[in-house]
């Protein structure tokens, strides 16, 4: 098994059979609000699966429920080919489980808020897939980060000129989830695009 792009590669026989549904966007668009609702709207169901991610951050901080490690667990996990995939991003190291891809081969839909860093090498990896790109407004996102309270204004400020890559909503498998009003129209447009 190789890795490239922070992603353990796996043969393209040994792809699941589900539909793993990838969820982007820029910091403060809400994709961790649309996500908690989506996981509350559909609670029962099994045929689509929220796994939690696995991060080096310290437990209990709030924003997303994860399982927590330290760098040195995180390294072991992904020397022992634990993820299916994992990135490193702003100093910390995000994995989600080899776990998802049982739940894939039993044709469930399996939902991930991810890094568009991995997307080409995710697309590789797995063939059922579905990026949904979640957006706001410039506006929009500066006032949802001022509100979590966790970045400066010029930290914010630098969040917001950060391109997005021009050709992230180019291809068959991704859809626009735009997200610049109530929570309400979000989650619902959300829950169309997964559900």
């Amino acid at each position: 098994m190789g890795e490239e792009d922070g992603v353990s590669l796996r043969h393209p026989a040994d792809l699941p059979g589900g539909r793993l549904i990838l969820v982007v966007g820029a910091s403060g668009v809400g994709k961790d609000s649309l996500l908690d609702g989506a996981r509350r709207a559909l609670a029962g169901r099994d045929d689509i699966v929220f796994p939690r991610r696995i991060i080096t951050r310290p437990p209990g901080l709030g924003g997303e429920d994860y399982i927590a490690v330290s760098e040195a667990e995180f390294l072991e996990l992904q020397r022992q080919s634990r993820f299916a995939l994992h990135w490193s991003a702003h100093g910390l190291h995000y994995g989600i489980s080899r776990d998802i891809d049982e739940d894939l081969r039993q044709e469930r839909k399996v939902v991930v808020n991810a890094s568009r860093a991995i997307l080409d090498a995710a697309r590789r990896q797995y063939h059922a897939l579905r990026i949904v790109h979640v957006t706001a407004a410039p506006a929009v996102i500066a006032a949802r980060l001022r509100q979590r309270g966790r970045e400066t204004e010029a930290e914010i400020a630098a969040r917001l000129q950060r391109a997005v890559p021009a050709d992230l909503s180019n291809g068959d498998d991704v859809v626009v989830c735009e997200n610049d009003g109530p929570l309400s129209e979000g989650l619902a447009r959300f829950l169309q695009l997964i559900a």
